[in-house]
């Protein structure tokens, strides 16, 4: 990394956490140039459908530190043998 990127790093990492995930999902999608209509319909369409289940109680979320624990203990992942 150059030295005005890791600047530019630690300034945003000073930033409260709601700016910082709208600065990276902003960075992300710069770096896709290109835009396929119809995977963009699909995702459109799912997010759409995870928000009814959730509005109607078809599904609780739950809190990202227990998910991970769950996918990573269905990986194997900080398991000792």
């Amino acid at each position: 990394m150059t030295q005005d990127a890791t600047r530019l790093m630690e300034e945003a990492l000073l930033l409260p956490p709601a700016d910082r995930a709208d600065l990276a999902a902003g960075l992300i999608e710069s770096l896709d140039d290109s835009v396929d209509p119809d995977a963009e319909r699909a995702w459109d369409t799912e997010i759409a459908n995870r928000i009814g289940e959730l509005d109607c109680g078809a599904v609780t979320a739950v809190p990202w530190a227990q998910a991970r624990r769950r996918i990573m203990g269905s990986c194997g992942h900080g398991q000792t043998h």
